[in-house]
């Protein structure tokens, strides 16, 4: 929709969403009406560089031609079903997906929080029917973050984290141990205990990979155990880290992992994959939804999947993430850059504030995300070039010297 067509002022529409909408985000000043490539563009035709791709969904591009075509023709066909029929675009997708990425079944869900539910779920019930009722706890790692529902905020690893905050008593069930330190996940296993649950790279903790022995020793430790090893790729998945799921960095494959962001490139879709022997945890009752695998999310998710895949999105998010992290690391007041491809966390020393930078950047129409006091986060579409990197290295680096 254009602001034409309403009759409206960009102001007016601001002010509607602050009377009428429950507001738990900061905004980014500007009405965002449209978007292509690496661009989004206010309602007065101002351009941002997107570096933050809707955290890490639009990878094949804002508004990518092929998924938009996907979805205008689904739209004409078939929009929502549930799922009594068989309907061709979920068929498709999940015959995609765990071919390209090793898995023997799919569960489709809404969002990657409800993946991660799913994911738990699963686990949860298979340990209970193989072991008995006491084996369904889960060791996740702290300063994780695995969603907002119930399931997945008591999953988190945070617990001074605002979505944990006010809500009561986390859900039972878990015990957490720290990130990338593999006797500590050792000790927290108990005989309640039916899976670990880890990001291969944790975002919402500022933007930290795990080391090759920390997850390789993961995958040892749930084979010696009878554990279930759990991925959250939410934010991961689909070629963000240089792979096309981060854990073909490394050499393994999980029992179940979930996935979303990128997977519908724009629509709203996740879903978890598992191993024939997880999935079968799952019969019938135990889990299901309304909208997931949605005919039109389905149909723009095979076509994104097939757009990253054929442009070798893996290859260019491992060239061009080394690329822009080398001249970010050469900017003043660095402390670390971290990443893994495109996924890229960039902590300053303790006189830049994170946040701060984010703001300058926007004043600068570059759109960047900030997490903790220090640290911003990076995850632009995967078609960046090499000029992109350029000139949004040359945002940080004016906006760093002008906060300084």
């Amino acid at each position: 929709m254009k602001l034409k067509e309403t009759g409206l002022t960009a102001e007016e529409i601001k002010e509607k969403a602050k009377k009428y909408m429950i507001e738990t985000y900061e905004r980014f000043d500007f009405v965002a009406e449209s978007a292509k490539e690496m661009y989004m563009y206010g309602t007065d035709g101002t351009a941002y560089l997107d570096f933050y791709a809707g955290i890490a969904v639009n990878s094949a591009g804002n508004c990518n031609e092929r998924v938009v075509k996907a979805v205008q023709d689904q739209c004409q066909d078939l929009m929502q079903t549930f799922n009594y029929p068989y309907t061709i675009p979920q068929a498709l997708l999940a015959e995609k997906i765990c071919t390209v990425i090793g898995m023997d079944k799919i569960f489709y869900q809404n969002s990657g929080a409800e993946a991660n539910e799913a994911m738990i779920k699963m686990a949860r019930k298979y340990g209970t029917e193989k072991y008995g009722p006491h084996k369904y706890n889960i060791v996740t790692a702290k300063m994780s973050f695995h969603g907002r529902t119930f399931g997945a905020m008591s999953a988190t690893g945070q617990p001074d984290n605002a979505c944990q905050i006010g809500f009561g008593d986390m859900t039972p069930g878990f015990s957490y141990a720290d990130y990338n330190d593999l006797e500590s996940f050792k000790e927290a296993v108990t005989e309640s205990t039916i899976g670990i649950m880890v990001e291969p790279v944790q975002g919402e903790g500022g933007v930290h990979p795990a080391t090759k022995e920390f997850l390789v020793g993961l995958r040892k430790l749930c084979d010696e155990k009878g554990l279930l090893l759990l991925l959250d790729e939410v934010q991961t998945g689909w070629c963000r880290t240089g792979a096309v799921m981060s854990y073909m960095n490394y050499g393994i494959k999980p029992d179940i992992v979930s996935m979303a962001k990128a997977m519908g490139g724009g629509m709203p879709i996740g879903a978890i994959c598992a191993t024939k022997e997880a999935a079968n945890a799952f019969t019938a009752g135990s889990h299901g939804t309304t909208f997931g695998g949605h005919p039109v999310c389905c149909a723009a998710a095979l076509a994104e999947i097939d757009e990253l895949l054929e442009r070798d999105c893996a290859k260019n998010a491992r060239e061009m993430g080394d690329y822009f992290c080398d001249k970010l690391a050469l900017l003043p007041h660095i402390k670390e850059v971290r990443h893994q491809g495109l996924f890229i966390g960039v902590e300053f020393d303790d006189s830049i504030s994170g946040v701060d930078v984010k703001h300058g950047c926007f004043e600068r129409k570059l759109l960047i995300t900030a997490i903790g006091e220090h640290i911003i986060r990076m995850v632009p579409p995967l078609i960046l070039t090499k000029e992109d990197c350029d000139k949004a290295c040359a945002v940080i680096e004016e906006t760093v010297k002008a906060l300084a």
